[in-house]
């Protein structure tokens, strides 16, 4: 791989795991693993008051890790691209019990 290819794909997995390093975020998109879920579904899981999870689902917006879906009102998150949904699949393997506990329950 020449440097170019091997910087701009550092960069680009530096930029995911920064994203990634908020336990709140991370928590959020464990939780989209599964598939989609709203607004509403995200902040009673997660515990979160609304203007702080809009702030880090904006956040995701931003990195591109999450897409968005509007049915009348309701706004349903997803993961966005393979790079956040293998590396969240990892982590969920690595660190959630199969209870659900945590993660993607």
């Amino acid at each position: 791989m020449e440097l170019e290819k091997l910087q701009e794909s550092a960069r680009r997995a530096s930029a995911l795991l920064k994203a990634m390093s908020n336990e709140h975020r991370l928590m959020i998109l464990c939780q989209l693993l599964p598939g989609e879920k709203s607004v509403g579904e995200l902040e009673r899981i997660i515990g979160l008051s609304q203007s702080a999870l809009s702030q880090h689902l904006a956040r995701l917006r931003r990195d591109s890790l999450v897409t968005t879906r509007r049915q009348a009102q309701t706004i349903f998150y997803s993961l966005a691209g393979i790079e956040a949904r293998a590396v969240i699949d990892t982590l969920y393997g690595l660190y959630c019990k199969p209870e659900g506990t945590g993660c993607a329950g």
